[in-house]
């Protein structure tokens, strides 16, 4: 009777410990995805490639400026449309994804350094952000940011 206990409980550890590896690379895949995606997405926004944008983003996407300003999807796109929002290049520094819910969902926060056109007095235009994105993998749409939420750094002192 002991043996097949010990049996049946390394029998349910095992079954768990597979549960939690299957989990665990579903999540792995899904942060790689997400991670590549989030650099398109930087070029998509420089390039103003609307169409991927607009497959990018949520159609409910809370877009929270580092000024504080809120933009839906259809705000945010319009604004670099209308070049309220221009992006002359996008650095990653830092980018650190994890992904959740067998690879369903995915929090991803970074260090970007923003390239924008040069100020009216012609000195460099360049902000550092810290961010968070939230991105979803809807069945259909595939992965899409539902939230993106931005903060300035200080500049370096040099």
């Amino acid at each position: 009777m002991k043996r097949i206990l010990t049996f049946a409980l390394l029998l349910v550890l095992g079954a768990a410990a597979f549960a939690q590896t299957t989990t665990n690379k579903k999540d792995m895949a899904a942060a790689k995805e997400v991670e590549a995606l989030e650099r398109q997405r930087f070029e998509a926004q420089v390039k103003k490639d609307y169409a991927l944008l607009e497959k990018f983003f949520a159609d409910d996407l809370v877009y929270t400026h580092s000024n504080g300003k809120q933009n839906g999807k259809q705000d945010y796109i319009q604004s670099i449309r209308d070049g309220k929002s221009v992006y002359d290049k996008i650095d990653v520094e830092a980018l650190n994804v994890r992904a959740y819910n067998d690879g369903k969902a995915a929090v991803v926060n970074g260090t970007i350094t923003i390239y924008q056109p040069n100020k009216p007095d012609g000195t460099p235009n360049v902000a550092h952000l810290k961010y968070v994105v939230v991105q979803v993998k809807d069945a259909k749409k595939g992965w899409q940011v539902v939230l993106w939420q931005s903060q300035k750094q200080p500049e370096a002192k040099s």
